[in-house]
């Protein structure tokens, strides 16, 4: 399944949803599906708590720093403390269409400017040995599809960087919000077929509204890897069996295994002032789908909060679901 030496499947960078307790709890899951930070800009890292920003458990690689700035000495520095951390692979956000992204000049606003994106991405792969990746759209705004995304790898591609994540859509950086964005635009997987096509020698990813395991194998057959997102966070458990049908590997554990397999990460947390709220919320899906599931959620909504709530909260949401049920399921 591997081809041009790429990870097959990577939950994608989601801000305000895959910080380090996300990507804990998506470990358990799956031993190799590569994990995302969600989008620091240069100024946080370069001048915020690098902790809070950068911090990550060892379980979590393989792990990507994704970036956002558009400044080629900020983002070389960056991409040096983000090897320095440890970590495998860092990524420059060219995609993200919010406002706030825009007024920092970066984002998806950028596929406005690909000689400027060449730059930056020249001045990363000098600075580090990791590999440096580029997450875009197809276009923006008025600009033709097509042109847009072919001129933009190739001017890219000519620094040598040789991976690239596409989000089938266009961003619409006027008139739409950023979750209109991620709806909205049609999705356009021809368009980045012919990239692949025209491009065999690239890593090609694909991006957007891939909803499960069966359409990813699809993609594969087309493209080198695949990313998914709100599908990885809504309906956590299908990276359960992402290592047996796209790594060769084991499938997962049970769901109430993975609850078991938090706890320690849990009690860890918690010891150094982590609500519990702030991880749980990431597990609210788990076991999506099946008798109990309600109960779950509720459980945990309405006692993660409480001062005090400790590991027992996700032990007694998890007694509510029949492991029967969950382990046929």
């Amino acid at each position: 399944m591997l081809k041009n030496n790429s990870v097959p499947l990577s939950v994608a960078p989601m801000m305000d949803w895959t910080d380090r307790h996300c990507r804990t709890f998506h470990r358990l899951l799956s031993r190799n599906t590569l994990l995302y930070t969600e989008m620091v800009t240069t100024g946080a890292v370069l001048h915020g708590d690098r902790e809070r920003l950068l911090g990550f458990d060892a379980v979590e690689h393989p792990v990507a720093l994704q970036l956002g700035g558009s400044d080629p000495a900020d983002l070389a520095a960056c991409a040096r403390i983000a090897e320095d951390w440890g970590y495998d692979e860092v990524n420059l956000n060219v995609g993200c269409p919010s406002d706030r992204v825009q007024s920092g000049r970066f984002g998806a606003c950028l596929m406005a400017e690909p000689d400027l994106v060449a730059r930056l991405i020249g001045a990363m792969r000098d600075a580090v040995s990791i590999p440096v990746t580029v997450k875009s759209r197809i276009a923006i705004d008025e600009m033709e599809e097509w042109p847009t995304l072919d001129r933009f790898v190739r001017t890219v591609s000519a620094t040598g960087c040789t991976h690239f994540i596409v989000h089938a859509r266009k961003a619409w950086l006027k008139g739409l919000s950023p979750k209109e964005n991620r709806d909205v635009p049609p999705l356009r997987y021809d368009l980045v077929h012919r990239l692949k096509q025209e491009n065999p020698h690239l890593t090609i990813a694909i991006n957007g509204g891939i909803r499960s395991l069966d359409e990813a194998e699809q993609h594969l057959t087309t493209f080198d890897s695949v990313m998914i997102g709100r599908a990885a966070y809504e309906t956590p458990y299908l990276l359960a069996d992402a290592d047996r049908r796209l790594f060769g590997g084991a499938p997962g554990p049970d769901r109430h295994a993975v609850v078991d397999a938090m706890i320690p990460y849990v009690e860890d947390r918690l010891s150094r002032g982590t609500p519990l709220s702030a991880i749980t919320r990431h597990m609210l899906g788990l076991f999506q789908g099946l008798v109990g599931a309600r109960a779950w959620r509720r459980h945990i909504s309405e006692n993660a909060h409480r001062p005090g709530a400790g590991p027992e909260v996700l032990q007694n949401a998890a007694a509510l679901v029949p492991r029967r049920t969950a382990q046929a399921a």
